[in-house]
């Protein structure tokens, strides 16, 4: 008797261990086809795609929202542990089987009120995407490309990177038991190469930018036949980065902020966010409108910021590309088109900022909160601050800065401080 007693919760509790909770929530995607960013051509979700077949573009996940709004209740994904797989309704995976999962999401939204009151702001927060599983958010949207991956049964996936996103793919592709290869640039972090060599993945070293390993990797991908996943060249990382959004919103009491300030290499956080508040805003969750979207980039690498500046709409590739915060430095931007239109929509801007005052934001975000950010997230506050100069803010707007990865993944940076 006591033994069967026992049988069913040590059964709830593998399938607990299995994310999602599955056995717990009798879970369904509302995913129902592809749809081109550019010429609304539509395709299934059951093929292996990576961009539009037509014309090239950037493709989107969709859903049955319709559906989706009659019965989900907003109020349930409280309940539920707090990784990105909780909002599974939303993702673009069938079977909760396919889920490759390091327990990533759930960061911290974090209220700056000592960093607020220096800049006479009341609602300053910090989303830290440090504390994911590979240590940047880069481990959202690649848990939903390989979880994709898995579920169309792909056995070997490439892609470029400036090196976050190298190290997190070595990591869920592992989980998943399909062979990654990562193209990365020679001069990319150490912290990066060391984690996709310990990961297991094939790593191979590039004399260039991302831009180099990008040509490398959709080489590779073409003569051996493996699935590229590099960013929005396929419509699954959006999905994993949307996650950012969804929790910012449950957060705020199913609110959109005011402002989203964002350092930008691909853009694919700012794409995925919006495409989250959209979705939400139409299934009639959340109040408000979408945020104003504010994009960094670095002084040495700022092709939104020039396109932006000039009223263009899509951006030529950056000359001479450098900065010492590597996922900046991404010289082409292959969803400009999509970017540039959400900055001007949300009446937001881009801004550069340089290496130098970004490296001292790094010193004033981890002595006034306590938070160890990478270069890149210590650019938005950088940013932020011009801004106040500008008379950019009213003082009173609930501000989010993005910080993308931990800081403990650029140690290199210290070495003659």
């Amino acid at each position: 008797m006591h033994s069967m007693a026992h049988h069913g919760p040590s059964q709830a509790y593998d399938t607990i261990r299995q994310e999602p909770l599955q056995g717990v929530f009798p879970m369904k995607s509302y995913l129902s086809h592809l749809e081109c960013t550019s010429c609304g051509q539509l395709f299934s979700h059951e093929q292996a795609i990576g961009t539009c077949s037509t014309c090239g573009k950037v493709l989107f996940a969709r859903y049955d929202l319709a559906s989706a709004k009659k019965h989900l209740d907003p109020h349930e994904f409280i309940k539920r542990r707090p990784n990105i797989w909780r909002f599974f309704e939303l993702m673009p995976v069938i079977n909760p089987l396919n889920v490759v999962s390091l327990g990533e999401g759930g960061t911290p939204l974090l209220k700056a009120d000592n960093l607020g009151k220096s800049l006479a702001l009341k609602n300053l927060y910090v989303k830290d995407e440090g504390l994911n599983p590979t240590g940047s958010f880069k481990s959202r949207g690649i848990s939903a490309a390989v979880s994709k991956a898995k579920e169309l049964n792909k056995q070997a996936i490439t892609m470029p990177t400036a090196g976050n996103a190298g190290g997190a793919l070595a990591a869920y592709a592992a989980r998943a038991g399909i062979e990654s290869h990562v193209f990365m640039p020679l001069d990319a972090p150490e912290s990066n190469k060391r984690e996709c060599e310990i990961l297991g993945a094939q790593l191979t070293l590039v004399d260039g930018l991302i831009s180099d390993a990008g040509r490398m990797s959709q080489e590779k991908a073409r003569i051996e036949n493996l699935y590229d996943i590099s960013t929005l060249r396929e419509p699954y990382r959006a999905e994993g980065k949307k996650t950012m959004a969804l929790e910012i919103a449950l957060d705020l009491g199913w609110k959109t902020p005011d402002v989203i300030i964002y350092p930008t290499g691909g853009g694919t956080g700012i794409v995925g966010m919006w495409k989250a508040f959209n979705e939400l805003l139409e299934l009639g969750w959340i109040d408000g409108t979408q945020p104003r979207f504010i994009s960094i980039q670095a002084e040495g690498c700022q092709p939104l910021v020039k396109a932006f500046a000039e009223g263009a709409s899509e951006t030529t590739p950056y000359p001479n590309a450098s900065t010492l915060a590597s996922g900046l430095r991404v010289p082409s931007v292959f969803a400009d088109y999509i970017l540039l239109d959400i900055i001007q929509q949300t009446k937001g801007t881009a801004m550069a900022v340089s290496d130098s005052d970004m490296m001292t934001d790094m010193g004033i975000l981890g002595s006034s909160e306590g938070i160890f950010a990478c270069p890149e997230g210590a650019a938005t506050l950088t940013g932020l601050k011009a801004l106040i100069q500008q008379n950019f803010f009213s003082g009173d707007e609930n501000i989010i800065l993005m910080n993308t990865a931990s800081g403990l993944k650029y140690l290199e940076l210290f070495k003659n401080t």
